[in-house]
């Protein structure tokens, strides 16, 4: 169960700087009055609203944010926004799934697409990336507030699929269908856990030298600078010595 963390490599989010602070807000609010919108306003009785609760928080996003967003969810005549997922390739073979909010289809296709073209990638048609990643639920928490051979022993009682562990966290992955079951079990354990979410996992990593990563990091940055986009995925690690 136990292994170093792909986490990292698997979900690119830059911390929320004071210049970008902004930016990852909007982007968390936005997901906040979405799933308040698609459900109920009450987090205890809405998965999807009480996991966009949890990854605002941990992105430090105030109380008063928080509350505006899902009130938002409530408003007449309030923007709609639409879940569309992309697939592309990127430089070295690289496979990617960008995940957006948009509440204009033809805008953010564009956008997108021009995205992977400067920087030396290709947008391709739904399917001929997602293969190559298998849709799981992820659990994160604390792991300096926590034992590792509990977290792991409870991991596999309660049904868990692997538990990778880095530095800062404990990462648990399981069936999309048992996420909230599961996370409920552990959390009735542990306490609240800073992540709980469905994501796409690669099944396997691809290896780059650091001048694809050079371009790859354009990419994934210009990406992430797309206030549609909210989660971007990839298949290929991001080795230590790359960041330095």
């Amino acid at each position: 169960m136990a292994g170093h963390s792909k986490f990292k490599n698997i979900q690119y989010r830059k911390g929320a700087q004071d210049k970008r602070r902004a930016k990852v807000f909007s982007k968390l609010g936005k997901e906040i009055t979405v799933a308040a919108k698609l459900g109920l306003p009450d987090p205890a009785m809405n998965p999807r609203l009480r996991s966009a609760i949890q990854a605002a928080r941990a992105q430090n996003m105030p109380k008063d944010n928080i509350e505006r967003a899902i009130k938002k969810s409530q408003d007449a005549g309030g923007a709609n926004f639409d879940e569309v997922r992309y697939e592309g390739f990127g430089p070295g073979g690289t496979g990617f799934i960008v995940e957006t909010l948009t509440d204009n289809r033809n805008r953010t296709a564009g956008d997108v697409r021009a995205i992977f073209t400067k920087s030396g990638g290709n947008l391709a048609e739904n399917g001929s990336v997602s293969f190559l990643f298998k849709r799981v639920g992820i659990i994160e928490f604390d792991k300096s507030q926590l034992n590792e051979e509990d977290v792991i022993e409870a991991s596999i009682e309660k049904g868990a699929d692997d538990c990778d562990i880095s530095e800062e966290s404990y990462e648990i992955y399981c069936d999309p269908a048992n996420l909230h079951n599961l996370g409920e079990s552990l959390e009735g354990m542990f306490g609240e856990s800073k992540l709980m979410k469905i994501i796409w996992k690669p099944e396997n990593n691809i290896e780059i030298d650091q001048e694809t990563y050079a371009k790859l990091e354009r990419l994934l940055e210009a990406l992430d600078d797309n206030e549609d986009v909210q989660d971007i995925y990839f298949n290929f690690d991001i080795l230590d010595e790359f960041l330095n």
